[in-house]
């Protein structure tokens, strides 16, 4: 066990888990003097002012549950003794707000992205502020984030002020805004991911058509010992707000927002929800039963259910060999792997799933924790991910394969799960894909819930369901 020390060490904590929240579970047991906001590993340290607070701190929550926004964080002693900092002396890490280096260029970063967020997006949102001079968007561990060069410091000010917190649509898209520490924003190219409004000449496209690298990245924005311009203490989650009363508040007229919790979810399906889903459930923990025990584990029920949505937790329930609880990262993508998964037969079971009476899966030894898995598919691009969702079918679409491979070596690889009929290989994006179609549905899902994000050839693959019917 970790000897008692003044830095507690924070696991769990999402990307919407802000710094001040942290604060307010340990600020009842003592001063925090300083802080480290580690987002890639969703984790963060927090130093007390001496060792009896921090030890107060974990006294008290090893009897309750430390939970920020409905998710539970868990708090142990930091084998650091003291957490260092690249500050000047006598500085904390950084104050919350960063209110004391006002630049005229802002970082913003836009949580829970479901709708495409482009230049032009932004352009409506920030220009009733101010003349916006430069603007670069890019993806991060963070999230998406954008550079916004404002053509003077206080419009810049002014749409901090004005914008922080709030939803450019209805429910998500969430606004976190914070001053850069770069001087000038250099763009080269003007397109959806970057532009200069004061150059409209610019080309839209490289020469050699291929998306921009971070090194692209790095040279569109300029240089920079910190690449993004983040004061010091890098980037942080926000404090969500309720969503704004009038769409045209944030420069979006009411024919582009969409209003509403049941809107927002259509629009990710071309304006219609499929039938039978209501875009209105708010449990995100789901029942699973009748598995096949001897077939299922974690990583299986991760693989399944992660086409309709992003994974938080999985739970084998012991006690019952044929049950589990899977948590999605929200209502609507439990209701979707609810319609679309209930009664499908997989290891020769019918599946039943059903909404847990659980809110969330608490941490145990017998929970397997994807809230940081890279494998979740709706991190990025989720209007496109949730256009693709469907119940399960028997042909399978095949990504990220190694680039010497053929048409019979994957289907040699996927037939030990059932018959392979007809397979093609094909190129999107510069990028090897393939097509197989199984015999029926059921021994395509055991191919999916074995082979996805499996190892072939040194690659490792994903596999999703498709829509097509034939190769």
């Amino acid at each position: 066990m970790t000897e008692p020390s003044k830095v507690l060490h924070v696991r769990n904590v999402g990307a919407d888990i802000s710094e001040a929240d942290l604060l307010h579970l340990v600020q009842p047991f003592g001063t925090v003097s300083k802080t480290v906001m580690l987002r890639a590993k969703n984790q963060a340290l927090l130093q007390m002012e001496d060792v009896s607070c921090a030890i107060n701190a974990m006294h008290y929550y090893t009897s309750v549950q430390p939970t920020v926004r409905g998710r539970n964080v868990y708090m142990q002693f930091s084998s650091h003794k003291e957490l260092t900092t690249a500050d000047q002396p006598g500085q904390n890490r950084r104050s919350l707000d960063q209110e004391s280096q006002p630049n005229r260029i802002l970082l913003v970063t836009i949580h829970n992205p479901l709708y495409p967020i482009t230049v032009d997006v932004l352009h409506q949102v920030f220009s009733p502020y101010g003349f916006v001079e430069k603007i670069v968007t890019f993806q991060k561990s963070a999230g998406l984030q954008a550079l916004l060069q404002f053509a003077s410091q206080h419009s810049a000010l002014q749409a901090k002020s004005a914008l922080q917190g709030r939803n450019i649509y209805d429910g998500c898209c969430t606004l976190d805004i914070q001053f850069s520490n770069l001087p000038e924003l250099q763009v080269h190219l003007n397109n959806e991911r970057t532009r200069d409004f004061t150059n409209p000449s610019l080309p839209a496209e490289q020469t050699n058509h291929r998306n921009l690298s971070q090194d692209s990245i790095m040279s569109l924005i300029g240089d920079s010992a910190n690449m993004y311009g983040i004061q010091p203490g890098g980037p942080r989650s926000v404090a969500y707000q309720q969503v704004i009363g009038l769409p045209q508040a944030l420069g979006l007229s009411s024919s582009q927002v969409p209003l509403g919790s049941v809107s927002s979810a259509s629009s990710a399906f071309v304006g219609a929800l499929p039938a039978g889903i209501t875009g209105t459930n708010e449990r995100s923990t789901l029942l699973v039963s009748n598995l096949n025990a001897e077939n299922w584990d974690a990583a299986k029920l991760f693989n399944l259910f992660s086409n309709y949505g992003n994974i938080m937790r999985v739970k084998m329930l012991h006690n019952k060999p044929d049950h589990a609880l899977v948590q999605m990262g929200d209502g609507f993508q439990a209701e979707l792997a609810a319609y679309y998964l209930k009664g499908i037969t997989v290891f020769g079971k019918r599946l039943d799933v059903n909404y847990s009476k659980h809110a969330q899966i608490n941490n145990s030894a017998d929970t397997h924790d994807f809230s940081a898995s890279n494998l979740n598919r709706f991190n990025r691009n989720a209007s496109k991910n949730y256009r693709h969702c469907c119940a399960p079918t028997k042909m399978i679409h095949v990504s990220s394969l190694p680039s010497e491979v053929s048409e019979k070596e994957i289907m040699a690889y996927l037939s030990e799960h059932g018959n392979v009929v007809n397979g093609k290989i094909f190129e999107a994006n510069s990028k090897r894909q393939a097509l197989m179609q199984f015999e029926n549905e059921e021994q395509a899902t055991e191919a999916l819930v074995c082979k996805h994000a499996s190892t072939f050839k040194g690659s490792t693959i994903r596999l999703a369901f498709s829509k097509l019917t034939t190769v």
